[in-house]
């Protein structure tokens, strides 16, 4: 197709009179020809999807949430965090322990964690009924959640793994018995609104920038952000950094709003989205913001919202917060 411009021009009288209003014409046919253009191809798809089959993927979505966080290795079984000093760190039922176990589910002294030089042993005695992978374990050495494959140590309704944040290493203990699993009265919630699944768009740093993270204990780290992903809300802009985790293709959001402390959880709430198009086109669906570990125990090291993440509206949608 001949540009049309050049179609235009080539219509251009002498006349200055006429010249004119030919400059007009063409200025007036540029316009009714671009501004279509120019509408379509700014135009976001819409965000709108079936109601119907809408409410049931956020009804699913909300049942494997639950189901994860009252499962056995979730959250609600979590019972201590201890710290590792350098050297022995005694663990059993014994007070006197470095790690308390629960009375009458471990003896008093049930083993030993070494630590030397940011390395883990687990040392424990034949009769310790101490296993890892379903096999004995008496003499072992452990790896932490900064591992691609942790060590999870069992002892009865009793699980024990090293967890790894800063430069320290400690001693997480579940046990899928708590109370806090057969006690939990659910979650609740916002009504599913579609208002909240909102189109956004994927500013990408090049390259990735390292974001500082403080976590609710206090000890910073760095986190790799692959970009922004930028939404609209009623006509106003807003920007959310996101997190790219080892192993999770999604983007991992850590944000607060207007709701926190009120009727969420005060230290904010996390999002997973998808990732992109090619074109960085995305949905961010705050349908399924959802509260950090921490608004369930206290034993958990839930990373905080950095200052750009923290958003000057309220987001009435995902999960609320009531005490536990």
């Amino acid at each position: 197709m001949r540009n049309i411009s050049t179609l235009i021009d080539s219509s251009t009288v002498r006349s200055p009179t006429k010249r004119k209003r030919a400059n007009g014409t063409s200025k007036l046919l540029l316009a009714l020809f671009f501004v279509p253009l120019l509408a379509t191809s700014c135009a976001r798809p819409s965000p709108k999807i079936d109601a119907a089959a809408y409410a049931q993927e956020i009804e699913q979505y909300r049942t494997e949430r639950l189901a994860e966080l009252k499962s056995d290795s979730g959250y609600l079984s979590l019972i201590g965090l201890f710290w590792l000093k350098e050297g022995a760190n005694k663990f059993g039922s014994d007070p006197a322990n470095e790690i308390i176990l629960p009375k009458g589910k471990a003896n008093r002294v049930t083993g030993v964690f070494v630590l030397k030089n940011g390395v883990v042993r687990l040392e424990a005695p034949a009769n310790s009924n101490i296993t890892a992978s379903d096999k004995p374990a008496t003499s072992l050495e452990l790896k932490s959640d900064a591992d691609d494959k942790p060590t999870v140590l069992h002892l009865g309704s009793l699980s024990l793994q090293i967890i790894k944040r800063g430069d320290k290493l400690g001693v997480r203990v579940k046990d899928k018995d708590n109370p806090a699993r057969s006690n939990f009265a659910g979650i609740e919630s916002y009504p599913a609104d579609q208002k909240w699944r909102v189109a956004a768009r994927f500013e990408r740093y090049t390259p990735p920038k390292k974001m500082p993270i403080v976590n609710i204990l206090g000890m910073e780290s760095g986190e790799d952000s692959p970009g922004a992903v930028a939404f609209e809300v009623e006509g106003k802009s807003y920007r959310l950094d996101a997190i790219k985790e080892k192993g999770e293709p999604r983007l991992f959001i850590i944000f607060a709003d207007n709701t926190s402390g009120k009727e969420t959880y005060p230290a904010g709430r996390y999002l997973y989205v998808d990732p992109p198009d090619s074109a960085g086109r995305m949905i961010i669906d705050f349908n399924k913001a959802y509260s950090p570990p921490c608004a369930f125990t206290k034993f958990a090291t839930c990373p905080l919202p950095p200052r750009q993440n923290r958003l000057p509206l309220a987001i009435e949608a995902g999960e609320k917060y009531s005490r536990h």
